[in-house]
């Protein structure tokens, strides 16, 4: 079996568990009443999304965490499918989604319901996390520091790659969490980014890293089975936070991230204009340059049906990923 016929496989094979244990996984949601608060200010239409259970970014990260874990250990057998590479992709995964977890909690249950961790808070972890991440890219997997498009070898960064890194994580998770907003969104475009990247890196040979992407991708096509409108579920934090900070992990170790912001197009659009209509809110004492912030829910506003802005964001983020693999082979 070739290279690209095993990374499909696990993808199909990802798939099939998340399918499987979603069901019960939802029943259980259910039952414990884990279910989602909408913020006042948002549009009306999502007030009947009031209730549907949250934390979904469980049925992603556990069946990826269980592949690799399980893919790893067989090497005890003598049958080498997945390498030491793939370990700080999942760590990562793993501690960001408890992290989220923890954050979605709160909102839940917690003092500070709908509202969740306090933002600075969450980002102080963010940070110390990514930090570490960095660390172990640059120290331990000893990751290309920088491809350039057209340029020949890698820019090396030195100390610098350090903050760099670390900017780059805690930047695609907050995207992918500013992302997920409407039914599908977050989970599509994760998904086309993860191939895009799965695809680079099988390109530069770090097939283990490839295979991981793909896991990846399937256990959210798993996901998107109940998350397409009208969502049965929501990834909540425990997904959305998950799922940017080991995309950015990713773009660093195949040393393209300096591609991320159009590969990922829409997560980086969408953080971009929360920032953007913050900073104009205050400089104008007041006046909006969106009708509401994130950027889907302008269009929304505007008059865009859930499924047309997630269907169009979808296609502009393809296009994204098409011209960023293009980049990656000049």
């Amino acid at each position: 079996m070739n290279q690209s016929s095993m990374a499909l496989a696990l993808a199909g094979f990802s798939f099939i568990m998340t399918i499987i244990w979603g069901a019960p996984l939802l029943r259980v949601l259910r039952y414990f009443k884990i279910g989602k608060l909408i913020r006042v200010e948002g549009p009306e239409r999502h007030f009947t999304k009031m209730g549907t259970p949250t934390m979904g970014g469980v049925m992603i990260v556990v069946p990826v965490a269980a592949i690799m874990v399980l893919l790893n250990a067989s090497v005890v057998f003598g049958v080498t499918i997945l390498g030491r590479s793939v370990i700080i992709p999942t760590g990562v995964m793993v501690v960001y989604a408890i992290l989220g977890a923890v954050d979605d909690w709160e909102g839940i249950r917690g003092k500070r319901q709908v509202k969740g961790m306090r933002a600075r808070t969450k980002f102080l972890f963010q940070v110390i996390l990514a930090v570490g991440a960095a660390f172990a890219l640059k120290y331990l997997l000893d990751a290309p520091d920088l491809f350039v498009p057209a340029v020949k070898g890698i820019v090396k960064l030195g100390i610098w790659y350090i903050p760099i890194a670390t900017f780059v994580i805690v930047a695609m998770t907050n995207a992918v969490n500013f992302t997920d907003g409407l039914d599908g969104m977050a989970g599509l475009i994760s998904a086309t980014a993860f191939a895009t990247y799965g695809g680079i890196a099988l390109l530069q040979g770090q097939i283990f890293l490839a295979r991981f992407c793909f896991v990846v991708v399937g256990a959210l096509f798993g996901f998107l089975w109940f998350n397409v409108h009208p969502a049965q579920l929501f990834m909540g934090d425990t997904g959305s936070l998950a799922l940017g900070a080991s995309l950015a992990v990713v773009a660093l170790m195949t040393g393209q991230w300096l591609l991320l912001p159009l590969i990922a197009i829409i997560p980086t659009s969408i953080m971009l204009s929360d920032v953007l209509q913050i900073a104009y809110f205050k400089l104008t004492g007041g006046k909006r340059l969106f009708k509401m912030a994130p950027l889907h829910h302008h269009f929304e506003l505007s008059g865009w049906s859930e499924t047309q802005v997630v269907q169009r964001f979808w296609l502009i983020s393809l296009m994204g990923a098409m011209v960023g693999v293009a980049l990656a082979v000049v």
